[in-house]
């Protein structure tokens, strides 16, 4: 039973899921073809084994008095992945908080039974009002609950107010925040992969938004309209308020969208470094120290080694060495197993570096294999440096040379290329430089400030 849709269903549900699954099957209610039954009990029995399904001994579990006819076989295992994805559809529904009970609702108003209707209904809504969390879809539930009790006012037999001011308020508010959500995730795509998204009603919503200011009260879509200033408008002032909103309100979302939020900021401040904005290192780095309070970054207990290394860089840069190696030693762990040493060979290298501790800087860094491009790259410009710093400047020529050919051979990474190209040809130009010739440091200073791609800037000026 390799390569099919339901083998690679059920290779990601856990045994206690797949027995759940089972008592689904054996309803009668959702199956009444017994061998679906005993072919999932089959299945489950060589899970329990870690022993792999065969074809034959499954369609056998299922049809004891048939010999195996593939025809048969693919029609059976088809309706059990049928059965299966009802199984997962049902249990979606039911986590919900209002949606499965409004269908009950809907029923007791067609039977009119008004005082099932109202208790169900007032018990729908305090439930809602109890939720802590609440994102754009807090308010489409409580739209579709307003428009559901409208129904039920609007029938003809009722004298009380219609509630329409509610269901037009939870409609603004659903699709404003909703709208707003995905103009953060659409710019934020822009920047990265260099396209462009018709935006609809975005302006219309801004317009909105900036008219009526006590929207921005509402987490679901002052956080999302503080972001979208920030991503669109370049503004460090846009930024600063995204992070003092987050910090204030950030609890109101769910934790996916938190995530969402708190990695859509630092990307963010990510490319502003990136283009020489060191203005960017401090709020970036506090970005990176509420989201790891949260444990936001870690996905299933990892840490991601570009988070771990984005966050060791700007630590050092702007002096936290204490905290940072706190953060190496207490956060190596995360790391995923095939990234861990590398990672934290070049943390703590990057480390000793700023220390200037030269010596335990390169034994870190000849302490592990670099295959990934970035990692590599970021261990031979720390080599780089500590040359320079050491005036070991042999060494250093033919590091240069080496790095240089290093990178021409990489023709994946056009921004990469284009920075460490540049970085190279500038240490190189600190080489030649003449430390008494005035004008030509002036003239060298110029160049270094006035090129778009450069990482290394502040380290290159610092050694003009």
């Amino acid at each position: 039973m390799k390569n099919t849709f339901l083998e690679s269903l059920f290779g990601r549900l856990s045994l206690k899921e797949l027995r759940q699954l089972q008592k689904f099957v054996d309803s009668p209610y959702f199956n009444r073809r017994p061998q679906l039954s005993k072919l999932l009990g089959h299945i489950i029995e060589r899970y329990q084994q870690k022993q792999p399904v065969v074809k034959a001994a499954a369609f056998g579990a299922a049809f004891p008095q048939r010999s195996f006819d593939d025809q048969l076989w693919r029609l059976t295992t088809s309706q059990l992945f049928k059965l299966a994805e009802h199984w997962l559809a049902l249990r979606e529904v039911e986590g919900e908080v209002v949606f499965p009970k409004l269908p009950l609702m809907r029923s007791y108003r067609q039977l009119n039974l008004d005082e099932h209707y109202q208790r169900g209904m007032k018990a729908l809504q305090n439930k809602l009002e109890q939720e802590g969390q609440r994102a754009a879809e807090f308010y489409e539930y409580q739209y579709h609950l307003e428009w559901e009790k409208y129904r039920f006012l609007s029938s003809g037999k009722r004298t009380e107010a219609f509630n329409l001011q509610k269901v037009n308020d939870a409609m603004d508010t659903a699709f404003i925040s909703r709208k707003l959500r995905q103009a953060c995730f659409a710019i934020s795509h822009q920047a990265v992969f260099k396209t462009k998204y018709d935006v609809g009603l975005l302006p219309a919503v801004l317009q909105q938004v900036e008219q009526k200011r006590s929207l921005l009260g509402i987490p679901a879509i002052g956080l999302y309209y503080y972001c979208y200033l920030a991503l669109s408008q370049n503004d460090e002032t846009h930024f600063q308020t995204l992070i003092q909103s987050l910090s204030q309100h950030g609890l109101a979302l769910p934790l996916d969208e938190q995530r969402n939020l708190y990695l859509l900021a630092i990307n963010f401040g990510i490319r502003q470094i990136n283009a020489s904005r060191p203005v960017y290192d401090r709020p970036v780095l506090d970005l990176y120290k509420m989201a790891l309070e949260k444990d936001l970054l870690t996905d299933h207990g990892r840490l991601s080694h570009f988070s771990f290394n984005n966050i060791v860089a700007i630590a050092v840069r702007i002096g936290e060495t204490e905290w940072v190696e706190r953060f190496i030693n207490e956060q190596k762990n995360k790391l995923e197993r095939s990234h861990r040493n590398v990672t934290y060979s070049l943390g703590m290298a990057r480390l000793e570096h700023a220390r200037k501790n030269y010596r335990a800087a390169l034994l870190y860094l000849q302490k592990a294999d670099y295959k990934d491009f970035i990692n590599n790259i970021i261990a031979k410009t720390l080599q780089m440096k500590i040359y320079f710093e050491t005036n070991e400047m042999e060494v250093l020529e033919a590091h240069l040379r080496n790095m240089k050919a290093y990178i021409k051979r990489q023709r994946a990474f056009g921004y990469h290329r284009e920075n460490y190209l540049n970085i190279i040809r500038f240490t190189q130009a600190l080489m030649a430089l003449n430390p008494f010739e005035k004008e030509g440091k002036t003239k060298l200073r110029k160049e270094i400030e006035a090129v778009e791609r450069l990482t290394e800037r502040d380290w290159l000026l610092e050694m003009l």
